[in-house]
């Protein structure tokens, strides 16, 4: 069989950075194993099957795929939430080579989530936090950089667990989703610092309640040697960005920590980001203003107003 595939993000952001699909990479290698001949979807070429894969519900969808195409992601709206791989494509090692510039693992150690944010589809999508891989399932022998997407691993034992199996492994990691730092307590805070990380120690502030736990996760993390310009924080921004710009005043504060915000969307919902969210997304957190001047001040300087 002639197998296509097609990556919705890799091909809507071509100038931009290109996270792997992971999905992808196991298809490819299930159909690999089967003596399949896999490539890149080209409309004008021939394939016995074509699967597409898109993450963000913002990517535009390919016209051209043909119907029988085989779709799947959280991108999809007409697709059911929590659409899974088959397990013997799931329990498959991905196949990295369909993607040459990428030069670390990617996986999950916990699938699911205990929480019910309104905003996440997390729960819906994975259900209930449970165990998935070990660190040793899904590392490379080509590199040491590990990059895990697990959604809340701290709300398990096991997720704890393995990352502090992880210490001395000589391995680098990133948790790129953020961390709940309501979860940290001088353990946890123990064995995140003794890790490796590839660059920030990465948790979520998406409302004002997890402030303090920020706080005092930074401040369990800096008795044990690490400095708050290792700490990277996500800021979600509703439509009540009044609440975010006091979620940054309350952090900003600590030298050199990082922030970063994301305004809220969910086109399955019918959210989209409004002006005054995508301002103070790309412009005043984004750009650096924060740093030196609040919302308002920005505001009344740009003569922005909301």
């Amino acid at each position: 069989m002639k197998i296509g595939l097609h990556d919705a993000e890799k091909e809507h952001f071509k100038r931009g950075k290109n996270f792997p699909n992971l999905a992808l990479m196991k298809i490819a290698a299930w159909h690999k194993r089967l003596g399949d001949t896999v490539e890149w979807w080209i409309p004008t070429t021939h394939y016995d099957r074509v699967y597409s894969s898109k993450v963000f519900d913002f990517t535009p969808d390919n016209p051209y795929l043909p119907d029988n195409a085989i779709r799947g992601g959280t991108g999809y709206h007409d697709l059911p939430i929590d659409q899974e791989l088959p397990p013997e494509i799931d329990n498959m090692y991905p196949d990295y080579s369909i993607y040459p510039d990428c030069d670390y693992a990617i996986g999950y150690i916990t699938r699911g989530c205990l929480n019910n944010c309104r905003w996440c589809i997390v729960p819906k999508k994975e259900g209930q936090i449970r165990p998935y891989r070990t660190w040793q399932d899904i590392v490379r022998p080509d590199t040491e950089k590990l990059i895990l997407m697990d959604n809340n691993i701290l709300a398990c034992d096991y997720g704890i667990e393995q990352l502090e199996s992880m210490i001395g492994s000589g391995y680098q990691i990133d948790l790129n989703q953020g961390m709940d730092a309501r979860l940290v307590d001088n353990k946890v805070a123990e064995i995140l610092s003794k890790l490796k990380w590839i660059r920030f120690i990465r948790f979520s502030c998406d409302q004002k309640s997890q402030i303090e736990p920020i706080r005092r996760t930074i401040d369990l993390l800096e008795q044990h040697g690490v400095r708050p310009y290792r700490v990277f924080v996500y800021l979600l921004v509703t439509t009540d960005v009044e609440d975010a710009a006091e979620r940054v005043e309350a952090l900003k504060g600590y030298k050199a920590i990082n922030l970063y915000a994301q305004a809220e969307r969910n086109e399955r919902l019918g959210i989209t980001p409004n002006k005054a969210q995508l301002e103070f997304q790309q412009r005043y957190v984004y750009g650096g203003c924060y740093r030196k001047e609040t919302w308002k001040e920005y505001c009344k300087r740009k003569g922005f107003d909301y």
